[in-house]
């Protein structure tokens, strides 16, 4: 179906989102901007390692709450700079979590079990210091009592027990992610690291892949084994290339230096940012115009080299 389609049926105020992709690695950027030009309000987002995605949407006005373990886009925000703001001014409600927990939170949702154990958190603030408060978690039936325990390991031989965190599972009701292939049916390959994907498109109700191209009947049949999701995990598949810019996709093509540069600048205050929401998302009907605005001739030089998966042309430095 088309973009706009999928996030109207599948994405609606107030519901419980999560995004694919690492940092400044194949966000659903072209999803994300179709959520802005929809105008969607009150998301709960969960967030393993997000960046680009989860910072546009929160500078939009989108997001009221986040279960997170990192916001960033690397040495171009080593915090992502509409996150920070709107913590320090108290606009969204934050939770976090270490890394290796969001991966287990999102992994029990997959399992279908309420909670997993580990030992990551023990001995630092994560434990004692909590975004929601009692009142938050007893208004919404969505939120877990708590947001983690700490007890005895009950099968600890020593003496005292071994202390263990239980960390609730993730549900959201959607997932969306950006692959590099999916056919019509919703099978999916994503080529190179997948992050926390896969878990997080098994524990939620539905998912939303965008890729970059849509394979015919039967292709994916070929080395089955290099996919990820099977078509039944799929309820919307949308075919937009470039659909993770600015981002990188690897395989297909590296991140935009130069456009995350200027958004680091442009970013810095909420009227720059306003600035730019209309002029690239508002004022633009799909993705393409956006990447064409945005990169234009430039797309050339972030196009991935076939043999390393990324470009051997971008100037990182």
């Amino acid at each position: 179906m088309s973009l706009a389609q999928a996030i109207r049926r599948y994405v609606v105020a107030g519901c419980h989102i999560s995004l694919g992709g690492f940092t400044v690695s194949r966000n659903p950027m072209a999803a994300v901007h179709e959520i802005i030009r929809q105008k969607i309000r009150g998301l709960h987002i969960y967030a393993h390692s997000n960046g680009q995605g989860l910072d546009e949407l929160i500078g939009s006005g989108c997001i009221d709450r986040v279960e997170i373990a990192y916001s960033g886009n690397g040495r171009f925000a080593p915090t992502c700079i509409c996150f920070k703001r709107h913590v320090v001014e108290n606009k969204i409600v934050v939770e976090d979590y270490s890394n290796f927990q969001m991966a287990l939170r999102f992994l029990a949702g997959a399992m279908g079990v309420p909670f997993l154990p580990t030992y990551s958190s023990l001995g630092t603030d994560i434990v004692e210091k909590w975004g929601f408060d009692p009142a938050l978690r007893n208004k919404e039936a969505r939120l877990p009592n708590q947001k983690l325990v700490v007890m005895e390991d009950p099968f600890s031989q020593t003496d005292p027990k071994e202390k263990i965190v239980l960390v609730p599972a993730i549900c959201p009701d959607i997932t969306i992610l950006h692959a590099q292939t999916a056919d019509a049916t919703g099978t999916t390959r994503i080529d190179g690291l997948t992050f926390c994907d896969v878990d997080q498109a098994k524990a939620a109700r539905h998912v939303i892949v965008t890729c970059e191209e849509i394979a015919p009947p039967g292709a994916l049949s070929q080395a089955p084994q290099n996919n990820q999701l099977p078509s039944f995990c799929v309820d919307a598949v949308v075919h937009v290339p470039f659909g993770a810019y600015p981002t990188a996709c690897y395989g297909r093509y590296d991140y935009d230096v130069q456009f995350l540069n200027w958004y680091k600048e442009a970013a810095a205050d909420q009227a720059g940012f306003d600035a730019f929401i209309c002029d690239y998302i508002l004022s633009t009907n799909d993705h393409s115009q956006v990447v064409e605005k945005a990169c234009g001739p430039r797309v050339s030089q972030i196009l991935a080299d076939p043999v390393t998966g990324y470009s051997d042309r971008v100037k990182r430095k």
